[in-house]
């Protein structure tokens, strides 16, 4: 009998990995919804046009690698890591943005490794984090929530603003609430105002806060709640990376606010805000990057719940998953080693 040795992801299901990062981005869809009725069409826009840059440059690697390129790119690896980086730029960013990250997560991060399989870090984390850093103001103007904006944005005023651009004053108009307040993300508005000695109670009370969490973001956590379920449901994922994150990450949080409420965030902030959901579900359980037995799994997890906390409580960044993410993954051979199942039939070392 001929056995066919593949590299990874390992899947004991009974669909194939096009079918598995099919169904990813379909259980995304709801978040996706979400994310563009409270801050417009750039969203949408931002994930068809990553999507399309990831499908040709993975296309122009493989040719230059000699490589099948229609049989790879059934896979939907490729889509998958486009859409991942489009809804997690803000809507209105430049679309050379867009481009240079998806050029970097794909060509540079997943084929330079030697494509999926063997890229040790999450291809769109890594772009994202590289933008962050590079670009840092185009990768922190987010628009206000279209319930709160002062002028919000249609469909092609959005397609003008990413591929024409604007004149400042415009592009400002859109990053306004009603009342006339810059509107930052949640979470960097709270880092913002305890940097500059406001409470947090005083902090939760601008208008961005008026629903207890971030105007638009708890919503959105809760869609991309809703997909992760589904993906639970249909065994598209294991629930032990997501249930470390959410756990460790509420357990430090619930801790840090009891020990000190004025400066510190409670937990259901920390979960229902940001990119907490999304990063849980969709990013985190990547079975290329992450670790693979049940117990590694779980520390996983709680590893990178543990890293947000710290540098959304203590670092210059307010969300933090790609960073925790990617340190995750640097260290996912590590906790593999050390959490290796026992193989039937054989004694466990002492």
């Amino acid at each position: 009998m001929a056995f066919k040795i593949a590299s990874s992801p390992h899947l004991s299901r009974s669909f194939q990995t096009s079918s598995l990062m099919q169904r990813v981005m379909l259980c995304a869809l709801p978040g996706i919804a979400v994310q563009c009725y409270f801050f417009g069409w750039g969203t949408m826009i931002q994930a068809l046009l990553a999507m399309t840059i990831a499908l040709l440059s993975e296309a122009a690697v493989l040719k230059l690698r000699k490589r099948h390129v229609a049989q790879t790119l059934k896979d939907n690896s490729a889509l998958l890591t486009g859409l991942l980086i489009g809804i997690a730029i803000p809507p209105l960013a430049p679309w050379w943005i867009t481009v240079i990250g998806t050029l970097f997560a794909i060509v540079i991060v997943k084929q330079l490794y030697g494509g999926l399989g063997h890229n040790i870090f999450n291809p769109a984390m890594a772009a994202y984090v590289m933008l962050l850093i590079s670009f840092p103001v185009q990768m922190t103007s987010w628009v206000a929530p279209s319930v709160v904006a002062s002028q919000p944005v249609d469909f092609f005023h959005s397609l003008q603003l990413i591929f024409i651009g604007a004149s400042p004053a415009e592009i400002s108009a859109y990053k306004l609430g009603f009342d006339g307040v810059s509107m930052a993300t949640p979470l960097d508005t709270l880092k913002t105002d305890l940097a500059m000695g406001l409470t947090t109670v005083e902090s939760l009370t601008k208008t961005i806060f008026s629903d207890g969490y971030g105007v638009g973001w708890f919503w959105v956590n809760l869609a991309y709640l809703a997909g992760g379920i589904v993906m639970l449901k249909l065994k598209v994922i294991r629930w032990h990376i997501s249930a470390g994150i959410l756990g460790a990450l509420f357990i430090c949080a619930a801790i840090g606010y009891l020990l000190n409420p004025d400066t510190l965030t409670g937990p259901l902030l920390h979960l229902f805000s940001g990119a907490t959901m999304l990063a849980a579900f969709f990013i985190a359980t990547d079975p290329v990057t992450a670790a693979t037995s049940v117990k590694g799994r779980i520390l996983f997890g709680a590893l990178i719940g543990v890293l947000v906390y710290v540098i959304r409580t203590f670092g210059g960044y307010p969300d933090a998953f790609a960073f925790a993410i990617l340190l995750g993954n640097l260290c996912a051979p590590f906790i593999d080693h050390y959490m290796k199942p026992r193989a039937y039939g054989h004694r466990s070392a002492t």
